[in-house]
């Protein structure tokens, strides 16, 4: 196997195994009612999925989201490279807790629609579309938590979401001026500034968005293994590129994996077409244990929202992140929980170890220190911007990154301009 073919199988193997996986944990029936279950559940941060409903059901949901992923790119055309598997990564991750078949489709049509409105191809927009089911939370939220009618919520939750995917596509461009390629989720702060707008419009008709946190702590073995597990699939694939040469392929990712790890990782910074596919398996496998065993160094609770955390590490490791120009950042982080007093074990500290790494282009491009202090920003900001939005942003770290990334890079940039003038 060669290139995209690689990452394809990659694909498959993971999401057959999240549907086998999830069928065998909670058994057939009780897996597919708790997922349809999940189907019509408030979806807004921090709704933990497998305390909802077990998790059984919650890996079925994240098979069926990743499938309709994949589904989405091969409708469109698109071959498996990092950007595509970042995106994929995102929405299996978020699927552990607030993306659903029903919220995700009507932000892919809308941006679909988006495209032809404008005379492009939906392909051309495929991306901001998958990584645009962030605003998921908010068709649920219309759908599920006002309080209307069936016969009108349903109908209304997906005609709204259709029009925010439409607007996504000319504010995704917007924001990434803003930050300039170093917040890598930059949908995460496109749907932030989105979320604002709909959570200040639906309190203004009235409509009281209480804060939701559904957490779990209950040990999962299975959960815990998922990780480690999606590493030796990554690694067993690097030796299926072509089995009969497996020890020139190991040396060859290693050696693509020092050319990753050179990168500054702002965006576009494609590994797996810029580098290699093997060198981008290398650096997910790397990655994920990485964090894992840090989570579990900590004693953290490994569930759905940490899952989400470490799953998005995973798929921008083939876009961006690798673990010279993460660590100064988890280090910012990490040095704001302590001197603030936060508890570490609390889904915003916790959860922004993870999620900072979104700033990983700043310390690639500008230093370790210019990292640290973007860490310890991203902390500072993040706990205010989920109340923004009401939790309607899924990406509410990258939301926090966009804004902490513009602050940086706005400084450094005049700071250079001043100098050279």
């Amino acid at each position: 196997m060669r290139g995209t073919k690689t990452l394809k199988v990659f694909v498959i193997v993971l999401v057959l195994g999240f549907f086998v996986g999830g069928l065998a944990v909670g058994q057939i029936g009780p897996a597919l009612s708790g997922f349809l279950q999940l189907q019509v559940t408030p979806a807004r941060l921090v709704t933990d999925f497998t305390a909802v409903v077990g998790v059984g059901p919650t890996l079925v949901n994240v098979g069926a989201v990743g499938t309709l992923g994949y589904m989405f790119l091969r409708f469109n055309k698109l071959e498996l490279r990092g950007a595509e598997l970042a995106a994929l990564f995102t929405m299996m991750g978020f699927a552990f807790f607030g993306k659903t078949l029903f919220n995700c489709i009507p932000i892919l049509l809308g941006v679909s629609l988006s495209a032809l409105l404008v005379r492009r191809k939906p392909r051309d927009y495929a991306l901001i579309a998958l990584f645009g089911t962030a605003m998921g939370p908010l068709i649920t939220f219309i759908a599920f938590e006002l309080g209307m009618r069936q016969i009108f919520a349903l109908p209304g939750s997906f005609l709204i979401g259709t029009g925010i995917g439409m607007i996504l596509p000319p504010i995704a461009i917007a924001m990434l001026r803003m930050h300039q390629g170093y917040n890598l989720y930059n949908i995460g702060l496109s749907a932030g500034f989105v979320g604002l707008f709909t959570a200040s419009l639906s309190e203004a008709a009235g409509a009281d968005i209480l804060p939701l946190e559904m957490w779990g702590t209950k040990p999962s073995p299975l959960l815990i293994a998922i990780v480690p597990a999606i590493s030796v699939v990554a690694l067993v694939c690097i030796f299926l590129e072509d089995p009969r040469r497996a020890k020139k392929n190991f040396k060859e990712a290693f050696s693509d994996l020092a050319k990753i790890i050179s990168m500054t990782g702002r965006l576009l910074s494609d590994f797996a077409d810029y580098v290699s596919s093997k060198g981008s398996l290398l650096n997910a496998a790397v990655m994920g244990l990485l964090f894992w065993g840090l989570l579990l160094i900590l004693r953290a609770p490994i569930n759905g929202p940490v899952l989400g955390g470490l799953f998005t590490v995973i798929g921008f490791a083939f876009f961006g992140k690798h673990p010279r120009n993460v660590i100064s950042v988890v280090l910012g982080v990490v040095a704001a929980i302590l001197i603030f007093g936060k508890d570490i074990y609390t889904p915003a500290p916790l959860l922004a170890i993870l999620f900072c790494t979104a700033l990983a282009p700043l310390a690639g491009e500008f230093g370790p220190v210019v990292g640290f202090v973007a860490g310890f920003l991203h902390l500072v900001i993040v706990d205010r911007t989920g109340t923004w939005h009401g939790g309607m942003d899924l990406y509410n770290n990258g939301f926090a990154a966009g804004l902490t990334a513009t602050l940086i890079v706005s400084i450094i940039e005049w700071y250079r301009s001043a100098r050279e003038a």
